[in-house]
Formats: structure tokens, sequence, C-alpha cells
């Protein structure tokens, strides 16, 4: 996965600065010092020596268009010669921050009224273990944090992160778009977290949400849990900055505590109730800020400053003028069950307060979970049929892969930061400009790791959303394909806000307008196409799904154009993936981040003879679906034609053997300037500062234009594409590579590179572990097992072979999946095929492995039709 490595660990506090002797004084300072914290992950609550961190505040700076050209050049002003280079390198800058000129996706009447609004308020803040919010830029957002307890240390739960190392997390159930449930286990805690929202009479825009917090102590005797104190806390804030008005904070056992209530533009006068039969103790905190990333601090700070000044882990009982952030915490002793209730429209001639608590709180929200549930399911079994095809312990890890996958669907709004060539810089020094603020509603890979969108993850994601929920999933197309530029390039990775940018190390941060990724989003399109000829939709979603890639085709076009244009090779029909590092001196094999498959060995001398068969296997693809919604659409035009010859010439079978394909092995390689002989070695260094080591490549033998012979997932492109005729003695060899033990082939899934590859688990510098050098990955995976499919029901010599091959390579991804799950609580970013298929990488990987989901329904896409 590209351009991911983990956030920065968890840093220490320090000690505190002293504070005066008056200890009321100090109670009340400590609702504002937390506003002074900066971005980073929590580290334990210091009761007994209480300490400040100062760190950077973060914000997108809101630059115009304008501001291209005040950018310096070489001290501030343009060198005499360059004038005419560098005026052509403002007029590209000012391109790549500015909108396509087409009508926006988003604008369509079919996203607007009932549908926008069904899906106005979500659990749309996948970073954190539960945040509410709406889809709108500046929205009200609530949360859950707890104090959790390692080694006699109190930390602080919020923001996902593995190194709270909680036991399990993660959505049990999730329809995307109105319930959720959710299981949490940390060091003896147990939370189930449950969400429902209901458009209900007397509801404003948007209706109703109600939250559930259901707490158990797990393992231990009801004498200890009796004894122990849990302290939760829940918070709603105001992005915008309005003031909220604070309620009671005196727990009711009669009925429910109105705990805050105010107004926004969109929903009109709010309320948030809480309701419990259990016996609670509840403390507040206001806060006046519009740094919502800082919420954490802000809570750690208080409830650690308060702790020290009187002894008591809690809040202060004290709010800050013109408070926009209400921080409620409530304590309970084990087991305990909380209700949550958000009223919207409270102002109305009928606003039916009392009636819409009841209806989200007690027995009647348990009786509407459950049916929630009971309805999931069924809609699941129905929509994926998996029933004879699998285990039954197989099929609740299946329901869990897709609700993961749905509930860390996101909504973030921001300004990516593009990188300014590197001779070029703002006059404040800042080497980037901002792309237009823009909406983004996307799945996520990892709640924990990577809560923001990625490119090329997204084009898997919808392969499966698009199967449950047909209009949720053009939803996020429809917003990824908005942010296309006027040069009609999509930045591959999405840091958009200040809580996304907040997970991300500085060096991942700004996006360079040469660099590409694979178009995957033409794997669901296609399949949106497809399943209108096969008539897998309803009249009204086929109308629906025509209208969008009508409206899709232009900007289809211009991304098309932009690979097309940018990432072609010296001849005609080639491409390659631009943007590595000619100049490299530190790794062992120049990395192609841009392709998605980071180290994965390419040619070790970077330059334009590079031909990458895995990017001509996704213009193909490409070419393919614009093709075929070309002939859906009806449109006879030269464009039409154009897409038809260039499909035609990327599949032609000749060109490809003769271009990629080794005849010894019957493996794809790719084209370049390459040597075998190239080794990372230390060296003793003189620098002003002594002498010092460094690990530095060598190349022991002048590489020379060739093959590059490393077997591996980009071999297999073209028979995952479907490109290799049934007949072909090409067929038989590819197999024989996916069933063979030293090459690919393992228990638990395909290595993503071959035992017998020179770069097979090398390091590819000093700080970089191999990561696509052996590693089992399910999106290349499942496109294999596709390709097996496929080639399994295709009339011809191997069809047989393929289906064996099929059944068992199908049987070892959903044995392996579901026994890490089952292990460990969770789904993992690869799998390691040296210890027995575990888990490795990020964990709570919910993107695309949930294609385990698709594997156990044997759904596949339809790019070999």
């Amino acid at each position: 996965m590209s351009t991911r490595r983990p956030a920065a660990a968890s840093r220490n506090r320090g000690d505190p600065s002293s504070s005066g002797p008056d200890p009321d004084a100090r109670r009340v300072a400590a609702a504002a010092a937390a506003r002074r914290s900066g971005r980073g992950d929590h580290g334990p609550l210091r009761v007994m020596a209480v300490n400040a961190r100062t760190l950077l505040l973060l914000g997108i700076a809101s630059v115009s268009l304008l501001s291209v050209a005040f950018v310096a050049y070489n001290g501030g002003w343009w060198l005499a010669e360059s004038e005419s280079e560098g005026a052509a390198a403002l007029r590209r800058m000012a391109r790549s921050v500015t909108p396509l000129d087409a009508p926006r996706m988003m604008d369509l009447p079919q996203f607007q009224g009932d549908h926008k609004e069904s899906l106005y308020w979500g659990t749309y803040r996948p970073n954190v273990y539960l945040g509410v919010r709406a889809r709108t830029p500046l929205s009200l957002i609530a949360g859950l944090m707890w104090i959790g307890v390692k080694n006699g240390q109190y930390f602080l739960r919020h923001v996902c992160q593995d190194s709270d190392e909680l036991s399990k997390y993660g959505w049990e159930d999730h329809n995307g778009r109105d319930y959720g449930r959710q299981e949490l286990t940390d060091h003896g805690l147990q939370l189930t977290t449950s969400f429902l929202k209901e458009k209900g009479e007397g509801s404003g825009y948007g209706g109703d949400w109600a939250v559930r917090l259901d707490a158990k102590n797990e393992g231990s005797s009801s004498s200890e849990a009796q004894e122990s104190t849990t302290h939760l806390f829940f918070y709603i804030a105001d992005e915008e900055g309005k003031s909220i008005t604070m309620g009671s904070n005196e727990p009711s056992s009669s009925g429910p505590v109105l705990l805050a209530s105010g107004s926004h533009e969109d929903i009109g006068d709010w309320e948030l109730h809480l309701r419990s039969e259990d016996n609670l103790e509840i403390h507040r905190a206001g806060f006046q800020s519009i740094n919502m990333h800082n919420l954490s601090d802000l809570v750690q700070h208080a409830v650690a400053t308060n702790a020290m000044q009187t002894g008591n882990l809690n809040l202060p009982d004290l709010t800050e003028d013109s408070s926009n952030i209400m921080i409620y915490q409530v304590s309970i002793k084990l087991p305990a069950k909380i209700d949550i209730v958000f009223l919207s429209g409270a102002s109305s001639k009928r606003p039916m307060i009392a009636e819409r608590v009841n209806r989200l709180t007690g027995p009647m929200l348990s009786t509407r979970l459950e049916s929630k549930r009971k309805d999931f399911e069924e809609r699941y079994n129905q929509i994926f049929n998996v029933n004879n095809k699998i285990v039954s312990k197989e099929l609740s890890v299946g329901r869990v892969a897709l609700s993961s996958l749905l509930g860390g669907i996101g909504y973030f709004y921001g300004q990516s930061k593009i990188a300014l060539p590197k001779t070029f810089s703002q006059k404040n020094g800042d080497k980037y400009i901002p792309y237009w603020p823009a909406a983004l509603y996307t799945a996520v890979p990892s709640r924990s790791f990577f809560p923001r969108g990625f490119l090329w993850d997204e084009g898997f994601h919808q392969l499966i959303i698009w199967r449950w929920d047909a209009h949720i999933s053009m939803d996020i197309i429809g917003h990824w394909l908005d942010l296309i530029n006027a040069d009609g390039w999509i930045p591959r990775e999405q840091i958009l806000g200040a809580e996304a940018l907040s997970k991300v190390p500085e060096e991942f941060v700004l996006q360079y307008p040469s660099n590409g990724n694979p178009p995957t989003l033409f794997l669901a399109l296609r399949d949106l196409a497809s399943g209108i000829h096969a008539r897998q939709f309803s009249g009204e979603e086929a109308e629906k799904i025509s209208t969008f890639l009508e409206r899709a085709y232009v900007r289809l076009n211009s991304w098309f154009q932009w690979f097309n244009s940018t990432q072609s090779g010296k001849y005609e029909g080639t491409f390659f993936w631009h943007g590595r590092d000619n100049m490299a001196t530190r790794e062992l094999n120049p990395k192609t981040l841009t392709s998605g498959l980071d180290d994965y060995p390419r040619a070790s001398h970077p330059n334009d003879d590079e031909r990458h068969v895995d990017l001509r296997s996704w213009m193909l693809l490409a070419s393919n679906c614009m093709r075929s919604i070309a002939e859906f659409l009806k449109m006879d035009t030269s464009l039409e034609k154009d897409y038809y010859n260039m499909s035609n010439q990327l599949s032609d079978f000749g060109t490809l053997n003769k271009m990629h394909l080794d005849n010894k092995t019957g493996a794809y390689f790719d084209y370049g300037n390459h040597t075998e002989k190239v080794r990372l070695r230390w060296h003793e260094l003189k620098d002003k500062d002594g002498m010092r080591r460094e690990l530095l490549r060598e190349t022991l033998q002048p590489p020379q234009l060739q093959l590059v012979p490393h077997v591996g997932y980009v071999s297999l492109f073209p028979f995952m594409m479907g490109t290799i005729p049934p007949e072909s003695w090409v067929l038989e060899k590819q197999l024989d590579l996916i069933s063979d033990r030293s090459i690919l082939w393992t228990d638990y899934g395909l290595r993503s590179l071959s035992r017998t590859s020179s770069m097979y688990m090398k390091r590819n510098t000093e700080h970089d572990a191999p990561y696509w050098r052996g590693a089992i990955w399910m999106n290349m995976n499942y496109m294999i097992l596709s390709a097996l499919h496929h080639y399994s029901h295709e009339d011809g010599p191997y069809m047989g072979r393929a289906g064996e091959l099929y059944d068992e390579l199908r049987s070892n991804l959903i044995r392996n999946i579901v026994r890490n799950y089952q292990e460990t609580g969770f789904f993992w970013e690869n799998y390691d095929q040296t210890n027995k298929g575990k888990g490795k990488g990020a964990r709570s990987f919910t993107g695309w492995t949930s294609l385990v989901v698709l594997i156990m329904s044997e759904s596949y896409p339809t790019l070999h039709r």
C-alpha cells in the first residue's frame, strides 16, 4: 500500500509548570489548559504529576489560487534566461489546483433530496473508536472516550491506535446507513457501542440518532466488578464554533437528563439527552476551541490537572465562556448501560421531545436494535448467498468483514497539499500550494493506521460496497471523481482536515501532480455497467446508474487521458510508472510508490526505457471500461472509436508477449535498464562532525536493457485481466508459476514475490523492511482467484487444472483469514508466508482484506467478459 508508514510513536509528557497557590484558580485554569496542546498520540494520564506539552497547532491555510503568482524562485525573481520555463511551470501549477471544467457528480439529482438527507448523520469519523458527524463541512461532532487501565497506569482512549493494545475493536454489524454495533475489549473492560438513526415525527433534517454504551467487566467476578469504577466520556462539539448550552449534570433515576442543547444551520435547534437505569456520577467541562483534532488532549489535561489538585479522577465541572465543546464524564460501576439520544428540530411545532427520547432509549431502543440486527443478517445472506458455500464459523467472520468496511466509511473536508517543483517555494517558505476545498465521502483501509482515502484501495472497496448498496457506492465514487483537476489528475492520498492530518507523518503529506495510482475505480464501474446489461438491478437503480455513468464519462475520459499522456513509454502502447528516483543511493531497488506495490522490484536503474506490465494491464482495464460505457450509452463518437482501437491494441496477445513475456518461464516481466548485481553495503563516510556509517547501494555490474526477471504479482497481471487465450501454452506456464511452492504457492495464499527472486524478503534500505517482497496480500490474491475462476469456466486444455487451483486457493485464503480473525480479533494488512500465514502489518485493516466476503460468496469482477 503506497506511502504508508505508521504515524509517529507516542511522546511522553514532561513536568508541569508551577501553578499559583489558589486551588480554585487552578481548577478554573484546568478547563483551558488543554487548548494549548497539539496533535499526537496520547500517553498515560499522570495523576500525580501533570505536565504541559506544547505541540504545534495545525490548520489548513486558506490560500487562493492567486498565490501561485507569488511563489519565489531563486530568491524571489525570475532569472531572465529561465523566464519562459518559469512561466510554463506556473501555468502547470495553476492547473494542478484547478478543478476540471465539467458538471460535478455530486450535483446530480439522485444525490440530492431524500438520498442526501438519509446519509446526513453517520459514524463518519473512522479514526476514533466511536465518532458521529454529519456530511457537511462544519458539522456537529460527537464521540466517545474512556479511561483504560494498563500496568497500573491510566490511559485515555479515543483515537484508534495499536499502541492502546485493545485485544479487539470493530463493527460486528453495520449497514452503512442507520445501524451499527461494535465490540471493544480493553484489558478487561468490554464495551459494546450501538448506533441507531431514524427520521420520525417531529424530527428535523437528518433525523435523530442514539448511541448505546453497554459496559461490562470481562472475565472478572461480580464482586470485583462492583468495586471497580469505569470512566466514560461523551462529547458533542460544534465545528462552526457556535456556543452550546450546558444542561443538567445531575443524573436522574426517574427519566432522561438533558445534557446539552444548541442550534445548527442545517437541523435547527437540537438537544442531547442521557438515560440510564444504573447509578451514575456525571462531571462535565466546556471548552471554546475550533481545533477538533485536539479533543483527546483537552480531556487528558483537564482530568490530570484536576486529579493532581483535588485527588479526584474527573473533569472539573467548569465551562469556558461561549463553549462550543461539551464533554461529559459518566462514572459507573460495572455492569452498566447508558443511552444517549440526539434530537434534531427540537423547536419544531410538534417537537414531541419526551416521545422521541423514549423511542430511542430503554426497552424501545433494545427492540429497534434487535430488529435492525436481524434485518442486517437477512440482507447479508440474501445478497452474498454464502450459506451453502462456507461453514457457519466463516459466515460470521464474513459479516464482520463487511460491517468493518461499511463502519469505516468517513466524511472528510479540507484541502490537499500539492507539492511545488523543487526549485519553487512560497514567500513564507511553504513547499506546497493548496488544492481547492473539497469534500470526500469514502471508505478507509484501516481506522488506526490509514483512516483516510487512498485512491487505489478505493476501487477494491467498491467491489464489495456496490453489491451491498449501489447508491452509497456511486456516492463514494462520485466524490472521488469530483476531485479530478483540470489535467485529469486525482491526488492518490486524501488528507483532508486537521483530524486526518493528525495521523500522517509529515513526509507523506504532500501530493505530487506527476504521480499516478492504479485506476482501480474502473473495476467497480465496469461491474456497474455490466450489471445493467445482466439485469442485476431494479429499473430505478438501472436508471440512476445510467445517469451516473453518463455524467461520469467526461471525468473518466479526462482521468484516462492523464494516464495516457503522462505515464506513457517511449513507444506507442507502452507505459511505465513515472516518479521513480533514478539518483537513489540508499535503496536496493528504487521504490515505485505510484504503482501501489511500493518496493516490488523493478528495473534497478530507472529511466524512460522502462515498460511496466501492471500499468499496461490497468490501461487495458480502463480502455475496456470506457469502451463498454460508450457502447452502453450508445455514444457513436470518435472518442468511442478511439477507446475501441486502444482496447484492441492493448489486448493484442502477440504484442503483449513481444514486449513482456519470458518464453522460458512463461512469466510476464517489466522491461528496463537492469542488473541483478546490486547490494547494500555499509560505508564509512566523513563529514564535518566526524565519521559516520551509512548503508549504500553498490552496483557490481553495469545495467543493460532487458526483461526484469522477478516472478511475483506483476508477472500475473495479464492473467488477472484475462488477456491470455484459454488455449495458449502461456496459460499452462502461468498455472505452473501459481502452483509451485518454491515460487508463489503457500497454504495461506499466494506470496507477492517468488522465493527464487534475488529480492525475496530483502530490506530495501536500512529502515525499510520488505513490504511487497513475499507477504501475502488479499487484493492481489482476489484478482488471481478471479482469473482462476474465469479460466475454470473457459473451454480449453487447462480448464480442469484452473478449477482445481481455484478451489484450493479459495479454501486456503478463507481458512487463513478466518483463523487469524478468531485468534487475534482483527483483520490484517497482509499475511506472513514465512510464519504459518500469521497476520502482519497494520491490524484492524478492514479495507481490501474485506474482499474475503466476495471470496466466500464467489463474486468476481466482470473484467474477463
